[in-house]
């Protein structure tokens, strides 16, 4: 079994990883320069959180009725591992290829942006979930996380606090600014805006460099998995 100590590092990897996605960022940071902050930003937020607990709920609870096991070495966890690195690393390559065909023009998700941050509510709700759950990284690590805390061997009421707290980690970028615009908005706009400037100028690459780190850790413990078979 997986000790505490090692869940919570995992966790809060994992969790991290998670809360870069450029696209919400953007998203949130749109709405935050714009009319109604407060409540958009607050909503889209609540969405996020409640798509990253709700996915990994399922997968936890999969787990349980599948009898899986997750400890190292085990077929389930080493598949997983390899799986995820194959794809996070052809992801990583496909983001960083594009950012040099591309050169000094924004990347093309930056130009979707605008357009989706002026849908009505529901539709830029649903936007954001379905973007969060056809993002491959976000759903490796999620499984990846829920296989993490089934390797630990919790109560039913641990591994909810678990999952909480992973939730609560994963939605920090996001949850700090609406915080921020929420308590002194005129303040912190010109921040807002650069931030917004270097998340468009610089997105892909950090998608790019953060599945190659991704995919070299997942490979790491694949092969190690396998090693210990």
């Amino acid at each position: 079994m997986t000790s505490v100590a090692t869940l919570a590092a995992e966790l809060v990897a994992y969790a991290a990883a998670v809360s870069l996605s450029p696209i919400h960022i953007g998203l949130l940071l749109l709405m935050l320069l714009g009319p109604n902050p407060i409540q958009r930003g607050s909503w889209f937020v609540l969405s996020w959180m409640a798509t990253i607990g709700g996915v990994v709920l399922v997968v936890l609870t999969v787990g349980h009725n599948l009898l899986l096991t997750m400890d190292q070495g085990s077929a389930h966890r080493t598949g997983l591992d390899l799986l995820a690195a194959g794809a996070l690393l052809a992801l990583g390559i496909k983001e960083l290829l594009e950012r040099r065909e591309e050169g000094d023009e924004p990347p093309g998700w930056t130009r979707q942006l605008n357009r989706f941050s002026a849908l009505p509510l529901p539709l830029l709700i649903a936007v954001g979930v379905g973007l969060e759950l056809a993002s491959p990284d976000d759903l490796f690590l999620f499984a990846k996380s829920a296989g993490a805390i089934l390797a630990t061997g919790l109560s039913t009421r641990a591994e909810l606090a678990w999952v909480a707290g992973f939730t609560l980690v994963a939605s920090l970028v996001l949850l700090l600014p609406l915080l921020a615009v929420a308590i002194r908005r005129d303040r912190v706009l010109p921040l807002l805006e650069g931030g917004k400037q270097l998340l468009f100028a610089r997105g892909d690459l950090l998608v790019g460099l953060l599945s190659l780190a991704l995919a070299t850790y997942l490979g790491w413990e694949g092969i190690a998995g396998l090693r210990a078979a």
